[in-house]
């Protein structure tokens, strides 16, 4: 099997998350072990199951996931994205100062997951030839890696978050909300524009 080439997809798969993560630290009043555990956990737990999922689908629903993907993650993302936006100017217009959330709520956290996660399914259909993962060992073996690596980085970036949004302060439920806008068009545009 091709631990390299394995790692290199987890981490490319990792990214969204990781800045989704980010932006959660940054709008989150307490940052605690506990809470960067929780999001790392379920982001790390969603990049793990979309993949068994996509391979257990196999070829047959490739065009199916492909064809949806790029539209679930732009709707999704975009959303939460224009919420935290909405939210943050409502904030303003009020003339109330910048709160932070005490912490993300389990249905936010779980729309996150999953639409963080989606280009992870359609992996799952390539990953045996990619990286080797021909027999279901060796594709549990691989998509444990991808969700453990997932996990690492996504709970570095809440840390990172926190750093970032003390320094801005109030307009870190915007650049939140950009960010998720953004990556949700990047996940949409990839697929009619492929680099």
């Amino acid at each position: 099997m091709d631990y390299i080439s394995l790692c290199g997809i987890a981490v490319g798969l990792a990214m969204d998350a990781f800045a989704v993560s980010i932006t959660n630290g940054a709008v989150t009043k307490r940052v605690t072990p506990r809470f960067a555990f929780r999001i790392a956990f379920c982001f790390g737990l969603f990049q793990c199951l979309m993949p068994m999922a996509g391979w257990l689908i196999g070829k047959a629903g490739e065009a199916i996931i492909n064809s949806v993907a790029h539209w679930v993650a732009l709707i999704l993302l975009s959303y939460i994205g224009i919420s935290m936006i909405a939210e943050s100017r409502k904030k303003k217009k009020e003339n109330l100062p910048p709160v932070r959330q005490k912490d993300i709520p389990t249905k936010t956290l779980l729309t996150l997951a999953v639409a963080t996660s989606i280009d992870a399914l359609a992996t799952g259909v390539i990953l045996p030839s990619a990286v080797g993962a021909s027999t279901p060992c060796r594709m549990v073996i691989s998509v444990v890696l991808i969700g453990l690596i997932t996990f690492v980085i996504c709970f570095a970036g809440i840390y990172i978050g926190k750093k970032f949004g003390s320094i801005l302060a109030g307009r870190a439920e915007v650049v939140g909300g950009c960010v998720l806008i953004v990556i949700g068009l990047r996940i949409f545009l990839e697929h009619y524009f492929p680099i």
